[in-house]
C-alpha cells in the first residue's frame, strides 16, 4: 500500500516538473520553402505575437525579397548601408531567382559576414543571434548577414579580483569581446577558440579556448565531450556549466577555476589549461584547476619573490584560521581549558558565565548572524549598504557585548574569522560551511573531533582528480620542478628558463617521433 502511494506521489511530482507540450512544438519544418510567403508564415507562427519581429518585403528586378530581423538586435546604420541599399541599387540582367540570390551573396554583402542557412532551425538560430535573414522568392535557402548591434557593457575594471599591478581590463558579457582581449595577450596562431551551442532553450554560445601546442589533447577532448553531452535547459551564467566539468565525487572544493581577468585567463592557457568562455557572463572557467591556485594572484607574479612567499603564506594561514579558529576556540573553551594560561582562562570563564548561552551555542548563533549580515550587505542595493553596516556593527559589536548576549572573546574570534575569510575570496564558500561543521565537531568532541575532521578534509582533497590531474598537485604527488610556483615563486628568470627547456625537449621528442 505504501509503495503504491509513493509511486503515485512520484508520478504527480514528475508531471509538475515536466515542460508543457504545446501544439506548435512539432510543427517547425526542417527545410526552407522555395515560396517566400510560406517562409514568412512559418516564422510568424514560430514567434507568435512578438512585437520585435520585423519583416520588410521588397523587389529586385521583379523578384520578391524579404528581410527578417529582430528589433533592437541589429545596427541600423550597418543594415542600411551594407544590406538594404546595395540590394535595392543593384541592376540585374536576369530574372532567375537563383542567379539573383548568388549575385547578392557574392557581391552586394561584402561589408558584413555572410552565412548561408539551408534549414529553418539554422535560420531561426541566426535570427535570434542578431543576424538579418534575406529570403529570395523561389530559392529554398536564405542568407544570414551579421549586423549585430545590440547594447552591451563597455570594458571595465574587474570587481571581484582586484590587483595592484595587473591590468584594469575585465571580461564583459559579450564572448567575442572576451576572445579579442585574450587574443591580444596571446599572439600565437596555435591558440584555438572553438564554439559550441548549449542549452535547449537558451542556445548559449560556449567558447572553448586552448593552446594547441601545450594543452593535453585528452583534456581538450574531455572538455568538449562533457560540454556537448550536458543536458541543461538554460545557462544563466558560468556557474551553471561548472558542475558538468567538475571531478566526480563529493567535495567541498571545486576543481574548476573561475576568473574575470583576461590576463589571468591568458596565463592559464599558456600553461596548457583549457578555458571556457560563456556568452552572457563576465566570468570564464579554467580546467584543470589546482587547490594551491586558490592562494595565488596575479600580483604574486609581478612582485619580488620574497614578498610573494610572504603573501602566499599569509593567505594559507588565513584559510586555516577562517576554517578552524572558531571550532578550536569552542573545543578548548569547552573541553580543554588547561591549554589556556591561568590569567586568560580566568577572563574567558568570567565572560562565559556572564552570557546566557553555552559557548557552543553562542558560537553558532554569532556566526549565523555574521553570515546573515554579510549576505544582506552583498544583495541589498548600494544605497542601503551603509545602513546594513551600521546595524551589523550594533548587532555584532559593543552593544551586544554590553547587553551580555555575546562575550568579548567570542566577538574577537568572529572578527578575526571574518577578516581572514575576506583574504581568500576564492575559498569563501567552502570555508563558510566548513567553519560551522568544525564548530559542531569542536562543541561535541573537542580537539579530537577537530583532528578527525581535518583528516577527512585532507583525504577528500587527495581524492579529487580533475581530467587526470590530482587536485593537490604539485604537493601530492610531489614534483620538485613544479614546486617552483607553489608556496613560493622562484622568479621569472628561473621559471622562464625552465619553461623554455621543457618546450625545447617536447619539440625534439616530437621531431624524433615523426622521423
Amino acid at each position: 500500500m505504501f509503495k503504491n502511494m509513493f509511486q503515485k506521489w512520484k508520478k504527480s511530482k514528475i508531471g509538475l516538473t515536466q515542460p508543457i507540450k504545446t501544439d506548435t512544438d512539432d510543427k517547425i519544418p526542417e527545410g526552407i520553402f522555395p515560396a517566400l510567403s510560406e517562409n514568412i508564415i512559418t516564422i510568424r507562427e514560430m514567434f507568435g505575437e512578438s512585437f520585435d519581429l520585423v519583416i520588410k518585403e521588397t523587389q529586385a528586378n521583379g523578384i520578391k525579397i524579404a528581410f527578417i530581423t529582430l528589433d533592437g538586435m541589429y545596427d541600423n546604420l550597418l543594415v542600411s548601408n551594407a544590406v538594404i541599399a546595395p540590394v535595392l541599387d543593384m541592376k540585374f540582367g536576369t530574372t532567375e531567382p537563383k542567379m539573383i540570390y548568388d549575385h547578392i551573396s557574392e557581391y552586394r554583402t561584402s561589408e558584413c559576414d555572410t552565412k548561408e542557412a539551408i534549414t529553418m532551425p539554422d535560420a531561426v538560430q541566426y535570427l535570434i543571434s542578431g543576424c538579418i535573414l534575406m529570403f529570395v522568392d523561389g530559392v529554398n535557402r536564405c542568407l544570414a548577414l551579421s549586423v549585430q548591434g545590440y547594447p552591451k557593457r563597455s570594458i571595465e575594471q574587474p570587481q571581484s579580483e582586484m590587483q595592484e599591478f595587473g591590468s584594469h581590463e575585465g571580461f564583459v558579457e559579450m564572448y567575442k569581446d572576451n576572445v579579442t582581449m585574450v587574443r591580444r595577450r596571446l599572439k600565437s596562431p596555435y591558440v584555438r577558440f572553438e564554439t559550441i551551442t548549449a542549452g535547449e532553450t537558451s542556445k548559449t554560445s560556449l567558447c572553448i579556448c586552448y593552446h594547441a601546442k601545450r594543452a593535453d589533447p585528452v583534456t581538450v577532448n574531455g572538455v568538449k565531450s562533457r560540454l556537448k553531452e550536458m543536458k541543461i535547459d538554460i545557462i544563466p551564467g558560468a556557474g551553471a556549466v561548472r558542475p558538468f566539468l567538475e571531478a566526480k565525487g563529493l567535495s567541498f572544493f571545486t576543481s574548476v577555476g573561475i576568473t574575470e581577468r583576461p590576463d589571468v585567463f591568458a596565463a592559464k592557457l599558456s600553461e596548457g589549461r583549457v578555458g571556457i568562455i560563456v556568452d552572457g557572463t563576465p566570468y570564464a572557467l579554467i580546467v584543470p584547476y589546482l587547490f594551491i591556485e586558490n592562494f595565488h594572484s596575479l600580483d604574486d607574479y609581478l612582485s619580488r619573490p620574497f614578498y610573494t612567499l610572504v603573501t602566499r603564506t599569509i593567505k594559507m594561514v588565513c584559510f586555516l584560521a577562517a576554517v578552524f579558529l572558531p571550532g578550536i576556540y569552542v573545543a578548548v573553551g569547552t573541553f580543554h581549558q588547561e591549554i589556556f594560561p591561568a590569567n586568560i582562562i580566568f577572563e574567558i570563564s568570567i565572560s562565559i558565565q556572564e552570557t546566557p548561552f553555552p559557548l557552543f551555542v553562542e558560537s553558532l548563533i554569532i556566526h549565523f548572524i555574521y553570515e546573515i549580515v554579510r549576505e544582506a550587505g552583498l544583495r541589498m542595493p548600494a544605497s542601503m549598504g551603509h545602513a546594513v553596516s551600521i546595524v551589523g556593527a550594533l548587532v555584532i559589536g559593543d552593544a551586544a557585548v554590553t547587553a551580555g548576549l555575546i562575550s568579548a572573546p567570542m566577538l574577537i574570534v568572529v572578527a578575526i574569522t571574518a577578516i581572514c575569510s575576506a583574504v581568500i575570496t576564492p575559498l569563501h564558500q567552502p570555508s563558510s560551511v566548513l567553519r560551522l561543521l568544525f564548530i559542531i565537531l569542536g562543541g561535541i568532541s573537542g580537539l579530537y573531533g577537530i583532528m578527525l575532521g581535518f583528516g577527512l578534509i585532507v583525504i577528500n582533497l587527495c581524492s579529487v582528480n580533475s581530467f587526470g590531474v590530482p587536485f593537490t598537485s604539485p604537493l601530492s604527488p610531489f614534483d620538485r620542478y613544479a614546486n617552483r610556483d607553489s608556496l613560493f615563486f622562484a622568479g621569472w628568470k628561473t621559471v622562464g628558463k625552465r619553461f623554455m627547456k621543457v618546450q625545447n625537449l617536447r619539440g625534439s621528442d616530437s621531431d624524433a617521433n615523426k622521423s
